[in-house]
C-alpha cells in the first residue's frame, strides 16, 4: 500500500472437480501483481486428496501493518451496517485484531477442514482476495464525478447464456 489507499476488493471462491494444477494460475497472478494492476490480500488453496487427506495452502503480498489496516477497514464498514458510527468503531477494533492474529497464524486447522467437508474427494477450491490497484483512479473519479457504483460483477459465458435462458422464459 504505497500511499495508504485501498483499492476494490474482490472475492473470488473457484471449485475444481478434477483439478489439474500446472502452475499456470500462480504464473497470471504473480504477472497481475508485478504490474501493479493487482495485489493478492488474501490466498487459500485447498486440496482433498482422493484419500481424505487435506493439504492447504496460503499466501498474502501484505505485510503485517497492511494486514491490519485492511482488518479495520473491514471491520469498520461491516460494523458500519450493523450500528452506524458506533458499529464502524467497533468493527475496525474487531477487524483490526482479527487481521493481527490471523497474519501470524493464518487459517487454523479446523477452519480449513470446515472448508475441506464441501469438497469432494479429488476436488479443490480457491479463496482469493484480490486489491485492484489499476481500478483506484477510475474509482476516485467516479465518486469525484457524483457516480455511485450501483453493482458489478464478471461477465462471463455461463452467466450470459443463463441471462439469456431467463429472457426467453420471460418472452
Amino acid at each position: 500500500m504505497d500511499d495508504g489507499t485501498i483499492g476494490p476488493l474482490q472475492l473470488l471462491v473457484v471449485a475444481f472437480d478434477d483439478p489439474k494444477f500446472d502452475g499456470s494460475m500462480l504464473d497470471e497472478l504473480t504477472t497481475a501483481s508485478e504490474s501493479g494492476a493487482v495485489r493478492i490480500v488474501d490466498l487459500l488453496g485447498v486440496l482433498k486428496h482422493t484419500d481424505g487427506t487435506v493439504t492447504a495452502i496460503e499466501g498474502t503480498e501484505l505485510t503485517e501493518d497492511e494486514a491490519i489496516t485492511y482488518g479495520a477497514w473491514i471491520g469498520a464498514l461491516i460494523g458500519f451496517g450493523v450500528d452506524d458510527e458506533q458499529g464502524a468503531a467497533m468493527g475496525a477494533l474487531v477487524g483490526g485484531m482479527a487481521a493481527a492474529d490471523e497474519y501470524e497464524y493464518g487459517l487454523d486447522a479446523d477452519a480449513i477442514a470446515t472448508i475441506a467437508d464441501d469438497i469432494p474427494a479429488g476436488g479443490a477450491a480457491m479463496l482469493l482476495v484480490l486489491e485492484h490497484r489499476w481500478a483506484i483512479g477510475l474509482r476516485d473519479a467516479i465518486a469525484r464525478s457524483g457516480g455511485i457504483l450501483v453493482t458489478q460483477d464478471f461477465l462471463n459465458p455461463e452467466a450470459l447464456v443463463a441471462l439469456g435462458a431467463l429472457v426467453t422464459l420471460e418472452e
